[in-house]
């Protein structure tokens, strides 16, 4: 006996009611938190992975647009040159470096004994006394206790090694095949979007796109400019280990807000502890000076570096920043610290996407603002010697054509 589908008078299918939607996307929600639960363990490599494809990206457009490379060729070529400048950079910085801990061990002979003569007194608390020689005394005790554990698990260790290996490769692999099938991913995610809906997706996936690439690009551009400008003050005014402390500040911008004060504190202790390596001034002189030159590099940095090298797509206030980086290393650890800022950008414009749907508002009512411009260069033009031969050339040519 053959059986036929049924069929629906005007082609009209029956349509779920409100209740079924309802509950069906409520199951879908808690399928999908149960599955990212499970497989937890694969998100600080995805997350790596897309971090990586960030960063390779460009130079991967570059080389596919000027030398008309394939797509996946292009891709191969950046990740070796992008990992072919790693490598390079502890070539570049050790030597130099290296010149600056041979004096380390002076510097640290004299603050031991600093540390050593203030470890001989009692410190009075209220009605009680810190006797601290017994405190310092148990300190190697609780070393060798933390010791050895760690010494009878090398083959954990061992294993633990193969095991980032492994994921090493998977990164490498996720990474290459996100920026090979990118366009696949985005046609495919945009063609299951409702049609009423396809404009929104774009709009949020432009500001959601323009966010974390503003941040990742951006942000390894401004760690450079600002260890190269660190460095070099830290040598001009003789700030200890000027390389070592510009290396530090180019990796504090990750620190939205709170890597300056990281800084300055790092700075400031070793300004009171050392002094300048050749200013004849008294440490404490030479402390507010630091201060004084951090405290103009950051209004340099807040109103000209970051506006221009990474936008203001990221801009957060302080305090929701500070709380988001601590909410970051509880949730997701190291890799949670420098996540945060562009994580809670994301969630701002979701959330206010969401907020203007509930409510019936227009969820753009602005366009997407585009960078800023850079500084009027009129003063540099009025100075150039171009400028002024431009002008004595119209001037003379006009003198000339007028006695014609």
């Amino acid at each position: 006996m053959t059986t036929f589908p049924p069929t629906y008078p005007n082609n009209h299918r029956p349509q779920w009611s409100p209740q079924t939607k309802l509950v069906v996307s409520v199951l879908m929600l808690f399928f999908g938190v149960y599955l990212l639960y499970q497989f937890r363990a694969l998100l600080p490599p995805l997350i790596l992975a897309i971090v990586l494809a960030y960063a390779v990206s460009p130079i991967a457009v570059f080389l596919q647009s000027r030398l008309r490379l394939p797509r996946g060729l292009a891709i191969l070529l950046g990740d070796i040159i992008f990992f072919a400048i790693l490598l390079s950079l502890p070539a570049i910085v050790l030597p130099p470096l290296a010149s600056q801990v041979a004096a380390l061990n002076l510097d640290l002979q004299r603050l031991l004994e600093v540390i050593d003569s203030a470890l001989r007194h009692d410190i009075p608390l209220g009605p009680f006394v810190l006797h601290l020689p017994s405190l310092v005394g148990q300190v190697p005790l609780a070393f060798d206790q933390m010791l050895q554990p760690v010494l009878g698990q090398t083959l954990s260790l061992a294993a633990e090694a193969l095991s980032s290996v492994v994921w090493i490769i998977f990164i490498l692999v996720v990474s290459f095949y996100l920026m090979k099938d990118f366009a696949i991913f985005d046609i495919w995610i945009e063609e299951h979007v409702p049609p009423l809906y396809q404009e929104d997706y774009r709009r949020l996936r432009m500001e959601i796109h323009r966010i974390w690439g503003a941040f990742f690009r951006g942000q390894l551009t401004l760690a450079l400019v600002v260890s190269v400008i660190f460095t070099a003050i830290g040598f001009i005014v003789g700030l200890p280990f000027a390389l070592s402390m510009g290396i530090l500040a180019g990796l504090l911008e990750f620190l939205p807000s709170i890597g300056h004060g990281i800084w300055l504190t790092l700075a400031v202790i070793m300004a009171l502890l050392f002094g300048s390596t050749w200013l004849p001034i008294p440490n404490w002189a030479f402390a507010l000076l630091i201060i004084g030159l951090h405290i103009a590099f950051q209004q340099f940095d807040l109103n000209y570096l970051i506006p221009r090298i990474i936008g203001r797509s990221v801009h957060l206030p302080p305090l929701v920043v500070i709380l988001g980086i601590v909410a970051g290393a509880i949730a997701a650890g190291v890799l949670g610290i420098p996540l945060a800022a562009p994580a809670i950008a994301t969630l701002r414009v979701l959330g206010r996407y969401i907020y203007a749907r509930l409510f019936d508002l227009d969820p753009f009512p602005h366009s997407v603002a585009p960078p800023l411009p850079p500084p009027d260069p009129q003063w540099y033009r009025r100075l150039s010697s171009t400028h002024w031969l431009n002008r004595l050339a119209q001037k003379y040519g006009r003198q000339s054509r007028t006695s014609e």
